[in-house]
């Protein structure tokens, strides 16, 4: 009978279930001389007891037998065992109940009498194709993998980062639960972000693990300390119902069906570690699902690095522009603030304008730099009564001084047509390259109409603060010359609204 060629992956595993010996017997030899991996049983009662031993790819059962009969343990193998395949033997009388077995959930009947040949051909074709399934199920895996992949190193946000691994490790491993921990810097780990699939049916009556209908605040907390301690042990960590429990600080009181936890390693660095857990009954995680996880820990881990450096990153870039502006507003008390609030305004009228928020990001920066070039003027531009023409002159030359400072500076190059062309005029009569109308960067033109209005409402040497209708009156008499006309108009719209936070920093009114 065998062809030499056998369609069996790896020895599956069969279990024959029939009351009659002799049918037991005879399967198992021919299945056993096919290749495959056969255990026996008398009845349904005696099928769970080897099915509680280990797995099992296809379970060929008898339909009518003692104690416990094929349609009760098909219930039993579809709640507990739904990888396996079952194919019902019947007798020409009961075929009608094998239909309806296979509508719930046997792959296929074999009616008695039957020639083994006929028994292995099923067998075969069973295995095909649950073999066929399970690569595709690979595949599948292999290409949600790449898209979490992706996702997760497509950002540079933490919170993006975090939120693509917890929603990607919910639905990836079908959890009823999952939370992201991390390590605070000084050793400790917290939950940075937790999600649950749906916390209202873990306390439903009908539930069988709901004693009480009382809603769940939270699906547990884990104790980090021991699970970290798992980790330096090198333990997969991987349990099936309450064996998980110890990990736990606390959780409702509910069982626990299974629960899964991976690290988030950076060398040999434990950054934090990410745990699923499922409140299912019967539905546990299995080693590939612990693999898979396990990989997309691996990018996570990777991405929260990056994400971590960058924030450090920015965290710099921020107090160096920070800095910067303080250099110019210490110059003197005059000024004091004034490149605070020029960046609000800013900013603020960037965002009315409808840009985006890394481009309002932009805007604010310019702003808070825009005056940067003044330490390269000699001379006190705060004196009483006005410049001399050599004093004015050398005061035209800031924003060149401030494109100077800035040009060898990389990471400042979206921000220095701001600093650069900020007195550049509608009409053409700025300075000091005196560009016209839409040739002036719009980063430029938003922060010239915030400058003058601060310089206005601000208290000078020279001069008293304007009151601010006085200000917006002088921009709305100004626009189409010295400022986009379109811009003045919002600003003076948007200023309105912005009166009280104006105040409140304390500009003169």
């Amino acid at each position: 009978m065998n062809s030499g060629f056998s369609l069996v992956p790896e020895a599956a595993r069969v279990l024959i279930v029939d009351d009659e010996r002799f049918i037991r017997d005879i399967l198992s030899d021919f299945l056993t001389m096919e290749g495959y991996q056969v255990r026996t049983a008398e009845n349904g009662a005696q099928a769970l007891v080897e099915l509680s031993r280990g797995s099992f790819d296809l379970i060929l059962t008898d339909l009518k037998m003692p104690h416990m009969g094929g349609i009760e343990l098909l219930q039993h193998v579809a709640e507990s065992h739904p990888q396996a395949l079952t194919v019902i033997m019947t007798g020409f009388g009961t075929v009608e109940t094998a239909i309806d077995a296979m509508k719930q959930g046997a792959y296929d009947y074999i009616l008695k009498p039957f020639k083994v040949e006929e028994v292995v051909h099923v067998v075969q074709r069973g295995l095909e194709k649950q073999r066929f399934a399970a690569e595709n199920l690979r595949l599948r895996e292999a290409l949600s993998l790449y898209k979490v992949s992706e996702a997760i190193t497509a950002s540079l946000s933490l919170d993006q980062v975090v939120t693509t691994v917890i929603e990607s490790a919910l639905h990836e491993v079908q959890a009823d639960a999952v939370s992201l921990w991390l390590e605070d810097g000084h050793g400790k780990y917290f939950e940075r972000a937790s999600l649950v699939q749906d916390i209202e049916k873990l306390s439903r009556p009908e539930n069988p693990m709901a004693e009480e209908a009382e809603p769940l605040p939270s699906p547990g907390v884990l104790d980090p300390g021991k699970v970290i301690e798992r980790f330096e042990c090198d333990a997969p960590l991987l349990f099936a119902g309450a064996a998980g429990l110890p990990l736990f600080e606390s959780l409702p009181s509910q069982s626990l069906s299974s629960l899964l936890i991976v690290p988030l390693r950076m060398r040999d660095r434990i950054l934090g570690f990410l745990a699923v857990s499922s409140f299912t009954p019967f539905r546990r995680f299995t080693e590939g699902q612990r693999k898979l996880l396990s990989i997309v820990a691996s990018r996570a881990a990777a991405a929260i690095e990056n994400a971590r450096l960058y924030e450090d990153l920015r965290a710099t870039f921020q107090q160096t522009i920070e800095s910067l502006a303080n250099t110019i507003d210490k110059m003197d008390h005059y000024t004091r603030g004034h490149s605070e609030r020029v960046a609000l305004y800013a900013s603020r009228l960037a965002r009315s304008l409808g840009l985006s928020e890394k481009q309002v990001e932009v805007v604010r920066h310019a702003a808070l730099m825009h005056d940067i070039g003044k330490v390269g003027c000699v001379l006190n531009l705060n004196k009483p009564g006005k410049l001399t023409a050599a004093e004015y002159e050398s005061f035209q030359k800031h924003p060149i001084y401030g494109k100077e400072i800035l040009d060898p500076i990389q990471f400042l190059e979206p921000v220095i047509p701001g600093v650069y062309l900020h007195h550049e005029r509608w009409d053409g009569r700025g300075y000091p390259l005196g560009l016209q109308k839409d040739n002036i960067p719009l980063i430029a033109r938003i922060i010239s109409v915030a400058d003058t209005y601060d310089a206005m409402t601000s208290d000078r040497a020279y001069r008293r603060a304007l009151p601010h209708e006085v200000a917006l009156n002088e921009i709305e008499r100004c626009s189409g010359t010295q400022f986009d006309p379109e811009l003045a108009a919002e600003f003076v719209r948007l200023m309105e609204d912005l009166r009280e936070e104006v105040a409140a920093m304390g500009v003169s009114e």
